[in-house]
């Protein structure tokens, strides 16, 4: 069961229509990413291909991001940066493509930020950005449909019912029925 002041956290993000449980990193990464990944998406639909790389701050402890590696369809594998200190990876999903399951971060996405000790960001085919808490093991959903740039291509509802947020389990649960 969720603790009553993060539900709290949620709940005020939610208001300005992000919702981030991991309020510690702050607006400002939150923006930061949100600002990187909206710059990628166009080039990921139109390749169709996942784009992938770091966030962390700089020597001045300015907010940076890596150099944005192109993955394949369906997996991307970046270069961890000697020159930042890294919080967090950051992907698209690529294009849209209705026999993928690419609306929500995946078991693979949450399972490759834990093992690096960092949290995650993912946008979606549909627009919506996705923060990974590998402390908690938990995927939330920062904003919905058309929050970020969407591929013209989306469908909404074919990959079925998306939730708010999903532990690792449940998304274990959800790449098993599909």
């Amino acid at each position: 069961m969720a603790d009553v002041s993060l539900l709290t956290a949620i709940a005020t993000f939610a208001f300005f229509g992000l919702v981030h449980p991991g309020a510690a990193q702050g607006r400002g990464e939150l923006r930061f990413a949100k600002a990187v990944l909206g710059q990628l998406q166009q080039r990921s639909f139109s390749e169709n291909r996942e784009f992938c790389g770091y966030i962390g701050r700089d020597a001045d402890g300015r907010w940076r991001a890596s150099l944005a590696y192109r993955g394949h369809q369906d997996s991307c594998d970046p270069r961890f940066p000697e020159d930042m200190t890294v919080v967090a990876s950051f992907h698209t999903h690529g294009g849209f493509m209705e026999d993928a399951s690419s609306e929500v971060p995946s078991v693979n996405d949450m399972e490759a930020d834990e093992a690096e000790g960092i949290d995650g960001y993912v946008a979606t085919p549909g627009g919506r950005l996705w923060y990974i808490d590998t402390t908690e093991m938990v995927a939330s959903q920062l904003c919905g449909i058309g929050c970020l740039v969407q591929d013209p291509a989306f469908v909404a509802g074919a990959d079925g019912e998306v939730y708010q947020s999903y532990s690792v389990d449940e998304l274990i649960a959800r790449e098993n029925e599909g």
